[in-house]
């Protein structure tokens, strides 16, 4: 089994900066793309941030500029940093690990809890 908690959702005001953390644990081998998604009341769940194994990394329009992602293969741990927040960054976010279990399987998707994000004054 493979275990995600996230952490570091809250209130912050508009402008405000928060830092999210999603670990991992279990049986993993190997982890690839790992990722933060977002979804507002009424919407479809959107792409964040994705950082690959190398570091490579890509952020939506929206929060390019102000979000960071970062990851520490050794604690099988991404992380977003959240600077200038919007009220419409407000939205339930989710991690997302592309895990190997094994060597030579397959990667699948593990999905964290999620952590509500809230901006407003």
């Amino acid at each position: 089994q493979v275990q995600l908690v996230e952490s570091g959702g809250g209130l912050v005001q508009p402008g405000g900066s928060l830092r999210l953390s999603c670990a991992a644990s279990g049986s993993i081998f190997s982890i690839g793309a790992m990722g933060w998604y977002r979804q507002a009341p009424g919407n479809q769940r959107e792409l964040v941030a994705v950082i690959a194994r190398g570091g490579d990394t890509n952020y939506a329009d929206s929060v390019r500029g102000r979000f960071t992602i970062s990851r520490d293969n050794a604690k099988n741990t991404v992380y977003l940093q959240m600077n200038s927040l919007k009220p419409e960054d407000t939205a339930v976010y989710y991690c997302n690990l592309k895990v190997r279990r094994r060597a030579g399987g397959w990667e699948f998707d593990y999905w964290g809890q999620g952590t509500q994000v809230t901006v407003s004054s």
